[in-house]
């Protein structure tokens, strides 16, 4: 997926195959995010950000890291869900068969719910990330810290959906417990983005 151009992914994407899907997506939201913080923070490097640059500096490299470890989300995430389609094509004959098949659907629906449930986790953290750079970042792009805000809350939502239609299938109610307590939060999320953006919005309106 790394190697792909935007129109080979966004082909994929439309395609009739199990994958990349929603997940993907979700994870691709937050790595633009993190991108676009990365881009701010390079930006920020004058005379008006004196003082922060150690604030800076660990914004730009976690928003690196980040974006990194989103597009790896995307790649799981694409892996996980095309595991789910093979279980759902093992045979049912025979009722050995259909609870075999039965166990690998759950087993591989949870491992599918894993990569959207760390979407949601990378994406509270760009939106945290985004909350320390406003401040202090270069006013002439600070349009961008909004739009990143935006990607990290479009990353949270649409993963959230994505572990959300995992769950019913998951058996083991301790996986099931864990994972839906990493979506909880994503309303707080969503309230925060809306805090940021707000708050970029005031300003350029000046």
């Amino acid at each position: 997926m790394r190697d792909q151009t935007i129109d080979d992914f966004l082909g994929s994407l439309a395609a009739r195959v199990p994958a990349p899907g929603g997940g993907a997506s979700a994870a691709l939201h937050g790595a633009q995010a993190a991108a676009l913080l990365g881009m701010v923070a390079r930006y920020s490097d004058g005379p008006k950000q004196a003082g922060h640059e150690e604030l800076i500096g660990r914004v730009l490299a976690e928003a690196d890291a980040l974006r990194d470890r989103a597009l790896g989300l995307a790649e799981e995430d694409a892996a996980a869900f095309t595991a789910v389609t093979d279980a759902y094509r093992l045979p049912k004959e025979t009722e050995q068969e259909r609870t075999a098949r039965s166990a690998a659907i759950a087993e591989a629906l949870a491992a599918a719910a894993r990569p959207p449930a760390e979407t949601i986790d990378l994406a509270r953290r760009l939106v945290e990330l985004a909350e320390e750079l406003l401040p202090v970042g270069n006013r002439n792009v600070i349009t961008d810290v909004a739009a990143a805000a935006e990607a990290a809350r479009a990353a949270a939502t649409t993963a959230r959906v994505n572990v959300e239609i995992n769950l019913g299938g998951i058996r083991d109610e301790e996986v099931r417990a864990e994972l839906a307590a990493r979506t909880a939060g994503v309303d707080d999320l969503t309230t925060r983005t809306d805090r940021v953006t707000a708050t970029v919005r005031e300003e350029i309106a000046r």
